[in-house]
């Protein structure tokens, strides 16, 4: 991805070609105590040209914002905690601070104050020394883009000793390229360029995060009090940070006050009324508080309550997945606005804490939502109970539960990818399945002989419609149809339907794999080891799942078959504002519609009577139509809920997040046990409903498509 340059602080750029072509000054007149003059001169001029040439393309490190849909800042990513603003937008108040206490001829010289640099340069010739001092703006601004940005202020860094060390070809250097430069841009435009350039402690660099920082104000608003502050600790961030040393930087805020009235820069009616209006600004308070107005760098802190930092740390893995460097987002300034909507991550996130507290020990509730489209599916919402942060102490992590593949299946819900899987090889919704009790099969096999199965339920009739039996969710029907259609089938249904990274990716089969297996299974995905396994439990879903990848599962169906991408980005724009491509997979029609509208159909009795959803879904006075599917795990390790309308498609999954989980009890509130009785039309469903009563709401309801007679 090229970097682009900010408009605004256009003079920044064009620093970095003058090490090319700046003239080499006259030694005897910048430093007569140096012999052998030009032997400097040309190390010098071979160190300038060298820094250019490694750095030709080299920019400073400014800001990234991450924004919601509409607009909010929701985290930033930096590398320096940098924003780049124009000369219009800082004060003149700052402007004139900063010259007072750094360069009080900054409007009369042309780069190089030569009278300061005659004065150094007699006093270095009486001590023998090369020392500090003389250096205009200009010269400041050289060292400062050199050692900050160039050499990115690393101390490590060779370009950074050159920039920073006392030597005549370091002061030769800034010297030739302060000339240059005052001849390429404008006073206001340099001294911007300073101001975004230089550190001002506590990790800020530039004037707009320390304004913002120290004041929680913008450049443009600095008062003259704050202005001498922010200049009082240019040069010396550390030993004058006003949040340690208050004291001190008091002292050297108000000695650049003075300075300031010495300067005649607060009135034109003389000295005694600059001094009078000095004497009035002394007595103002430093106007810090006890802690900084600091800005959170990267997902952890996103969003009040850390609520987005979940949704962040996806956006940035999937940026990265899509070709994106990690640290060119830090430094280049861009905004990435997301497609992160705050009402269904607030409703989604007070329900996954509603009805599993952040408390709970040992007890993950998490979900996704995602907006149903033919053109995209675009990420909403994406929460845990937990909170995305370093702190396990108060309920916090740092793994992605909205948004990777869990170790924990989704049970029931894999019977979907059965049954669409069936419906493709001349299945009806409404035919007619046997539903014995227990199922023994002729094709798979168990740990110790056939693969045997048995219902959850007792009582069942002994024939249900397809239909029916998504809704009552029996086992044996659906082992037998996968049994009948092989089970190959099924997991390349799972995979078209959205289950893509689930199923494609290495060693997530949930069980370990030797590197001597004699099956050959060393490296397979879990889609392969299934098939090439031929694991008959597979339509029962005991593998690794995503929360998100079932969601854009039912977005998927409700779709029309179409499966798009579960995409965060909504635009991405570089730090002049132009649009920045981003490479996603494109929509595809994954089944035929006719089939997908079917299947929505089938999925409709979820929340009927007799359902898996129905208490769920009456006790949130649900009433519109939907497709949904519940599922729960052996043991009650795990369990889940997909829904979705044509407006929204959702998922949740509960379950263990401890290094030794255990089975769940449904309870207030929920919490591991040595039975389990955790089923996906409780928790799941019950925060499913929450969610979506609130996202629904205002809205029209939307009607199901009909089912294809090919398949009814």
């Amino acid at each position: 991805m090229p970097a682009v340059f900010l408009a605004r602080a256009k003079g920044l750029s064009k620093l970095l070609g003058l090490c090319l072509i700046a003239g080499v000054l006259v030694a005897a007149v910048l430093f007569p105590v140096a012999a052998g003059f030009g032997a400097v001169s040309n190390q010098a001029a071979e160190t300038v040209n060298n820094t250019s040439a490694e750095v030709e393309e080299r920019l400073p490190a400014t800001n990234t914002k991450v924004t919601d849909k509409d607009g909010n800042v929701i985290a930033h990513l930096f590398h320096q905690n940098r924003v780049i603003v124009g000369a219009d937008a800082i004060s003149e108040q700052m402007k004139a601070a900063i010259v007072a206490v750094e360069d009080r001829r900054f409007e009369e010289h042309d780069g190089v104050d030569w009278q300061a640099t005659v004065r150094v340069a007699l006093q270095n010739q009486m001590s023998g020394e090369i020392e500090g001092g003389g250096s205009t703006l200009t010269q400041q601004y050289v060292k400062n883009y050199l050692a900050f940005v160039v050499a990115d202020g690393d101390p490590e860094n060779p370009e950074y000793a050159a920039a920073t060390e006392t030597t005549i070809a370091r002061k030769l250097r800034e010297a030739r390229i302060a000339l240059d430069l005052e001849k390429r841009m404008t006073k206001d435009e340099i001294l911007a360029g300073y101001l975004n350039v230089v550190p001002y402690g506590n990790e800020i660099f530039g004037v707009h995060q320390a304004a913002e920082a120290y004041f929680s104000t913008t450049p443009d608003k600095l008062t003259v009090s704050q202005s001498a502050l922010l200049a009082a600790i240019v040069n010396a961030p550390s030993s004058l940070n006003p949040i340690r040393r208050p004291e001190q930087a008091l002292e050297r805020r108000n000695v650049v006050i003075q300075l300031m009235a010495d300067q005649g820069r607060f009135s034109e009616d003389g000295p005694e009324e600059n001094q009078r209006i000095a004497d009035e600004i002394k007595q103002e308070g430093l106007g810090v508080g006890e802690t900084l107005n600091q800005t959170y760098n990267g997902c952890v802190g996103a969003g009040t309550g850390h609520i987005n930092g979940f949704f962040c740390s996806y956006v940035v893995n999937y940026l990265v997945e899509h070709g994106f460097d990690l640290d060119e987002i830090k430094r280049g300034g861009y905004t990435i606005q997301t497609t992160l909507d705050a009402r269904a991550t607030d409703a989604a996130k007070q329900a996954a804490e509603h009805h599993v507290p952040k408390n709970a020990d040992g007890v993950a509730n998490v979900m996704a939502v995602v907006e149903p489209g033919t053109e995209s599916h675009k990420v909403r919402a994406l929460v845990a109970n937990r909170d995305y942060g370093v702190d396990p102490a108060q309920y916090q992590t740092q793994i992605d539960l909205p948004s990777y593949v869990t170790t924990f299946g989704a049970g029931s819900i894999y019977k979907v990818f059965t049954a669409a899987a069936a419906l493709e090889r001349g299945y009806k919704i409404g035919q007619q399945l046997d539903v014995p009790e227990v199922y023994t099969s002729n094709t798979y096999r168990g740990p110790n002989g056939p693969y045997q199965v048995r219902n959850a339920s007792q009582n069942l009739p002994e024939q249900m419609s397809l239909t029916d039996a998504l809704a009552k969710s029996p086992n044996t029907p659906f082992i037998a149809m996968q049994e009948d259609i092989g089970v190959g089938a099924v997991v390349d249904m799972a995979s078209r339907l959205g289950l893509r990274e689930g199923m494609n990716e290495v060693n997530l089969s949930g069980t370990a794999i030797q590197p001597d297996s004699p099956d050959g299974r060393l490296n397979q995905s879990q889609g392969d080891a299934v098939t090439n396994g031929n694991q008959g439990s597979f339509t029962l879903g005991a593998g690794p799942t995503g929360v998100l990848e079932l969601a854009n599962v039912s977005a998927t169906l409700v779709s029309g078959g179409v499966w798009c991408p579960p995409t965060p980005i909504e635009e991405i724009r570089d730090r002049n504002g132009n649009v920045v491509p981003i490479d996603e997979a494109p929509c595809e029609q994954a089944v035929d519609k006719g089939l997908a509208d079917s299947m929505v159909v089938a999925m409709s009795k979820d929340t009927a009577p007799g359902g898996t959803a129905v208490n769920a879904a009456t006790n949130a006075g649900w009433n519109r139509p939907m497709l949904g599917k519940t599922g729960t795990t052996q043991n009650y390790a795990s369990a889940a809920f997909i829904g979705a309308t044509p407006q929204y498609a959702g998922a949740n999954l509960i379950f263990g997040d401890t290094p030794s989980p255990q089975p769940l009890c449904n309870g207030n509130p929920p919490h591991l046990c040595q039975s389990g009785n955790m089923y996906g039309g409780n928790v799941p469903a019950r925060t499913w409903f929450d969610t979506m009563n609130v996202l629904h709401d205002g809205l029209e309801t939307a009607p199901l498509p009909a089912a294809h007679p090919r398949y009814s």
